[in-house]
């Protein structure tokens, strides 16, 4: 099978030694937006997406309780803003981003009050040369402290589990077919290798921290105390509180995502 993982930090504990666990299966990098758009058409046959993107596609199913979550300041998913929050007319979305995407739309209509308009914020592209009110930055790019004069930064995990007091799942390993024994199989080896990724986080910190341009204890403790591996019960009813919100704003199908929120979830 083609497996496609996220290319940012906070996937190396889920993929710790899985190509040694799974060296029957080809294991792919790239930015979730991507991972979503290959799944779709096949040609991943299972994909860590965004969690907007589940509720999408009735074919759907979640093959493994390892995901990325927070139950608390995530540090990745950000919010830089220009002007205070309620005055935001215009937010550039980081092309990386489909959940994230989602939940700062949901944030700022239900913390603000405001539905601004939305422009892209590519890759590649320095925060300077974007003319927006505010920038929604996910993953790596995310970590460092922002170059540029921001009255406002919204951490986007703390903010929703403050608010929804739960937590929130950004990406879950799924499949576009219902269970079967080579799906269960990859399942339990994506679960295998989170969990020794969990136990190896030390060494994942110290091989990765300079890339990211963090210390070894900063990296440390953001694999360790901000990001969550698990999809628990909690997890769980953050997920269907996320496809309620979605859904109202029209930003997953109403009656797919409710179907979708009591079959699967």
């Amino acid at each position: 099978m083609r497996v496609g993982a996220v290319s940012y930090l906070n996937t190396k504990p889920l993929v710790y030694g899985l190509p040694e666990l799974a060296p029957q299966h080809e294991l792919v990098f790239d930015l979730p937006s991507r991972l979503a758009d290959d799944l779709a058409p096949g040609r991943l046959d299972v994909a860590l997406i965004p969690s907007i993107e589940f509720f999408k596609n009735p074919t759907y199913t979640i093959v493994s309780d390892a995901c990325i979550a927070c139950r608390g300041p995530v540090r990745s998913v950000k919010l830089l803003s220009r002007v205070p929050p309620p005055t935001i007319h215009t937010v550039a979305l980081d092309e990386g981003s489909r959940t994230s995407a989602a939940l700062v739309r949901i944030l700022l209509h239900e913390r603000v009050g405001i539905e601004p308009a939305f422009v892209p914020f590519p890759i590649d592209a320095r925060p300077e040369t974007i003319e927006a009110d505010a920038l929604l930055l996910i993953g790596d790019r995310a970590i460092p402290p922002p170059s540029g004069r921001f009255v406002a930064e919204w951490d986007l995990g703390d903010v929703w589990c403050r608010w929804a007091e739960l937590p929130f799942v950004f990406a879950m390993w799924v499949a576009r077919q219902e269970s079967n024994a080579a799906l269960e199989e990859v399942g339990n080896l994506l679960g295998q290798a989170r969990d020794l990724g969990v136990a190896n986080v030390e060494s994942i910190a110290a091989a990765e921290h300079a890339a990211v341009g963090l210390s070894y204890d900063d990296c440390l403790m953001y694999l360790r105390e901000q990001l969550h591996f698990y999809l628990g019960a909690r997890e769980l009813a953050g997920l269907r509180l996320f496809c309620e919100h979605a859904s109202r704003l029209g930003l997953a199908p109403r009656e797919a995502a409710k179907k979708k929120a009591a079959k699967a979830l």
